[in-house]
Order: C-alpha cells, then sequence, then structure tokens
C-alpha cells in the first residue's frame, strides 16, 4: 500500500508529465531531423544536379564552367566528373574511408537511379550527405554530379539556441513550480482541512466547517462536507434533547409513583384515601407504558425495523372506520364534524400503520379543539396523489413552532400537551409513517385560528 501523501503523489505526476513532455519533444526533434531537414537536403540536391545535368548537351567545355559558376554560388559543394573509369578515385574524399562509388553503385547509375550517401568527414568534423546523379547518354555513363553539404547535428543545433532557448525554460520552469505550487495547494488544503475536522468530528466536536474558496469539484466536496457537518450537529443536539427528554418525561411520572407509594407503604396515607392514591400511581405507570410503547414504535419505524405489508386500500372505508369510534368522544365535547370523502381513492399502504397515522391525527384534534367546536375531514384527488385534509377550529398553534413539528418530544405548548395526556411522539410517529409510504405530510396553523394537517399519498 503507498505511503505517499497526496502532494507527493501529485508532485510526482507533475514531474512524470513535465519528463514525458521532455521526451515527447526530443523525440519530435529527432523526426523533424531526419525526415525533414535532411530529407530536404536531399530533395534539393537531387534538385539542384538534375537541372545541371540537363544542360550537358551543350559541350563539355561549357558544361564544367557551368558547373564551376554554379558551384561558386551554391551552399553545397558540386564536382563534375567526365571520365567515368576514374569515377572510384576521382572525389576529393572519401566518406568513412571507403570508395563512395561502388561497382553495385555504378550498375544502378548506368540505369539512371540517383545515389544518396550519407556519413561521417573528418574534415568537417560532421555528417555529410552527398548525392551522384549519373549523366547517361547511348546507355553509356558519360560522366556524374556529385553534390555534397555537411550536415548540422542535432546536438549542435540545441548548442545554437542555448543561449537563447535555457533563458526561456528557465522561466517556464519557474513558472510550471509556481502553477504546480498554487495548484497543489489548492486540492490539499481543503483536503487537509477535511481531515483536521474530521478528527475533531470522531471526538464530538461538530462546530468546525471548512472555508469553500471554489466551486469546483472540490470546492463543491467542501460544501458537501459542511452540509455533513451540519446535519450531524443537528443530529448531535437532537440526539441530546432527545436523552433530556425522556429523561425527564420519565422523571415525573417515577416520582409520583416512588412519592405516592412511599406514601402508602409509611402508613401516611388513611385507609380510606389509599384507592385514590394508586389510582394516581396507575395512572403514571399507564403514561409511563404510552410513553415507552411509543418510544419503541417510533425506533422500529426508523430502523425499518416494522415492515409495512402494503396492499391496495381503500382510503375512504378506513378513515370512516376511524371517525366510528371517536362517536362518543365528539358528541361528549359537543364538537360538529363534516366528512367529504371520495370513495374512488385507492392507495399502496399497510392498513394497520395508515389507521394509526388518522387516529393520531384525529386525537390531536379533538384535545386541543374546544367544546362546540368543529372538525372538518376531506379526502380528494390530486393528479397521481391523493390528499386527505383534517382541519380543526382548536387553539392552533403559532409559526415559531411549525417547523419543529413532527420532531420527537417536541410540543408548542408543553403544560396544556402534558393535562391531556400527550407523549409528544405522535406527531413525530405519523411523519415516519407518511414518509415510509413516500408521502408528504404538511401543517398549516395559527395560533387562535386552528390547525390543517394534510397528507398526501401516491394513488395505486
Amino acid at each position: 500500500m503507498s505511503r505517499l501523501t497526496m502532494v507527493q503523489k501529485l508532485w510526482l505526476t507533475i514531474s512524470l508529465l513535465v519528463a514525458g513532455t521532455l521526451l515527447g519533444v526530443y523525440a519530435v526533434s529527432l523526426y523533424a531531423y531526419e525526415k525533414l531537414y535532411v530529407q530536404t537536403i536531399r530533395d534539393t540536391l537531387i534538385q539542384e544536379g538534375r537541372q545541371l545535368s540537363s544542360h550537358h548537351g551543350e559541350g563539355e567545355a561549357a558544361f564544367s564552367r557551368r558547373v564551376e559558376e554554379f558551384d561558386a554560388v551554391s551552399e553545397a559543394q558540386v564536382l563534375y566528373v567526365s571520365n567515368p573509369r576514374d569515377l572510384s578515385a576521382c572525389l576529393p574524399f572519401d566518406v568513412q574511408y571507403t570508395s563512395i562509388i561502388s561497382e553495385a553503385d555504378r550498375q544502378r547509375l548506368l540505369a539512371g537511379e540517383v545515389i544518396t550517401k550519407t556519413g561521417y568527414e573528418e574534415r568537417f568534423r560532421s555528417s555529410i550527405m552527398g548525392v551522384v546523379i549519373p549523366i547517361v547518354e547511348q546507355k553509356k555513363l558519360v560522366g556524374i554530379i556529385y553534390s555534397y553539404l555537411p550536415l548540422k547535428g542535432i546536438r549542435s543545433m540545441i548548442l545554437e539556441l542555448g543561449w537563447i532557448l535555457a533563458p526561456l525554460a528557465v522561466l517556464l520552469i519557474a513558472l510550471a513550480a509556481w502553477v504546480g505550487r498554487k495548484i497543489v495547494l489548492a486540492v490539499t488544503k481543503p483536503l487537509l482541512q477535511m481531515e483536521a475536522v474530521s478528527w475533531k468530528m470522531a471526538k464530538g466536536d461538530f462546530s468546525e466547517r471548512i472555508p469553500v474558496s471554489s466551486h469546483d469539484e472540490v470546492g463543491r466536496l467542501a460544501e458537501a462536507f459542511n452540509s455533513m457537518s451540519d446535519a450531524l450537529q443537528e443530529e448531535d443536539t437532537q440526539r441530546k434533547e432527545f436523552l433530556a427528554n425522556v429523561s425527564h418525561e420519565l422523571r415525573t411520572p417515577l416520582s409520583y409513583i416512588k412519592g405516592y407509594s412511599e406514601a402508602i407503604l409509611d402508613g401516611v396515607v388513611k385507609q380510606e384515601q389509599q384507592p385514590k392514591f394508586i389510582g394516581l400511581i396507575q395512572k403514571e405507570a399507564n403514561r409511563m407504558q404510552r410513553l415507552v410503547h411509543d418510544l419503541l414504535h417510533l425506533a422500529q419505524l426508523e430502523g425499518e425495523l416494522f415492515p409495512l405489508h402494503l396492499q391496495p386500500t381503500v382510503f375512504a372505508q378506513l378513515v370512516e372506520d376511524v371517525l366510528a369510534s371517536y362517536e362518543l368522544k365528539l358528541a361528549e365535547k359537543e364538537l360538529r364534524l363534516t366528512m367529504e370523502l371520495d370513495p374512488d381513492v385507492i392507495v399502496q399502504a399497510d392498513e394497520d400503520r395508515l389507521r394509526q397515522v388518522v387516529h393520531n391525527l384525529l386525537d390531536n384534534a379533538i384535545r386541543y379543539t374546544p367544546a362546540a367546536g368543529s372538525i372538518t375531514v376531506e379526502l380528494r384527488q390530486e393528479q397521481s396523489m391523493c390528499c386527505l385534509r383534517i382541519a380543526d377550529t382548536g387553539v392552533g398553534i403559532a409559526a415559531e413552532h411549525l417547523k419543529r413539528l413532527g420532531e420527537r418530544f417536541y410540543r408548542a405548548d408543553k403544560a396544556r400537551s402534558r393535562q391531556h395526556g400527550g407523549t409528544g411522539l405522535g406527531l413525530a410517529i405519523v411523519k415516519q409513517i407518511v414518509a415510509l409510504h413516500e408521502g408528504q405530510l404538511e401543517i398549516q396553523s395559527a395560533a387562535g385560528t386552528g390547525t390543517t394537517v394534510l397528507i398526501r399519498l401516491p394513488l395505486v
């Protein structure tokens, strides 16, 4: 497993890229030297030689003078040899100390071919390019035109340009180092910050955030990391509040049970008062039982440990059945119920869980609506969704509490809620069940104007 840091890996990558670029430039230079420079010299010498050979018919003396004149103005050295028998020995030098014209070459010249020779010549201390142009008349080799030109080596060409290229190369290297450093820091700095913040988060400190200085992939990663930190901090805060709320909710009934039971055991309570105190103990025990049951149920729903048994369900019939169980409570508080249910609404749902949602919402509506108030229940279709609307004329909820409704143990009015026996978990359970059905929960309310709860579920 590699032990290199991210910075080292990036610098190694940049170094390899620079080395690869230099090798590529070297390869292109060799190609340009071989294919362009040398080939151009060869083509030029052949073209000049053939143009000269076309004037051979002017006469031997005139042709020799023409070659000498051309040699005087040309960069190449041009020789004319008219004695075919001495072709192997008449040249001014040998290339690599061998005769430039062999017997095989003579046969090619007789066939009218141009011969190219490249080799190292000591007197020039460099390679030379030479071409031999045959002059053939009546199938006889009557002479040759030999042109040669020293070739500049690729090393000498680079040395000539060295004084120009060296400062430019230094500048480019410095610029590449500066840009590379900026890139490396831009990439690694947020990562190092994420590492530092991660260690703090592991120790329970969720307050640190990463500064976002760009909107590229690294910047978006930093934004996502900050969002995760916000979510974890919020979750940590809710966890602490949850533990505090559980402790508080259990402490009150436990203190009552302990106090009343000790009073009975110590004989402080008279015989005729004991049934009253025992009733209070039972009431607090029932409250604790409801609290523990709701907590267990909510934990199962959030952990998906309580699988849903989905099936096509006639939603209007389910709502009617639930409403029928509240006839006595509605009559006791003289509440007026208005129903408008679409019988064609069919949803894919777990009947027991959906029934629990309607029960919890109706419990709240009846609990917080004063006597002689009204409750309206409507069920209608909205394109591919259905909407269950439960509205009451109760005390309502202040606007600052609406966003937090559905959190565990959160109550808009804690004193009133405890007085009515609520655990503060009903809406949290409703919210979780609706979410598991891929639905939406919306609560609309204002203090003193009643509350409207909207449940939207997808239709079958």
